[in-house]
């Protein structure tokens, strides 16, 4: 998965269209991801009284959003963008050594 915890992401379909949130959560089986923002990806939930809530009633809950729904946001351009990867080269100790990165395709940026 292209994504990580933590990345700043916008919602591209659903009723949340637009939005933009943290990714708090992944969940890598059903390639979806848990978001952090004001409200997003909530949806009402009809509960019968239990131990835990002995009223029931309709709660608020969050729902998790599939990846092909959502898109980075760029750190330079502030706009969405696709994930792609390169190799770097470093010099550590007087050794080349490449590492595989991150980066937003439409500026080049590289991610952390």
């Amino acid at each position: 998965m292209k994504f990580k915890k933590g990345d700043k992401v916008v919602i591209i379909s659903g009723q949340d269209k637009g939005k933009t949130g943290t990714i708090s959560k992944i969940l890598t089986k059903s390639e979806r991801v848990i978001l952090d923002g004001e409200g997003l990806a909530k949806v009402k939930k009809h509960m019968k009284p239990s131990q835990l809530n002995p009223d029931g009633g309709i709660m608020e809950i969050e729902k998790p959003i599939h990846v092909s729904n959502i898109m980075l946001v760029d750190p330079k351009t502030k706009k969405p963008t696709r994930i792609g990867y390169k190799q770097v080269t470093k010099k550590v100790k007087k050794q080349d050594v490449t590492e595989t990165v991150r980066f937003a395709k439409k500026s080049g940026e590289v991610l952390e």
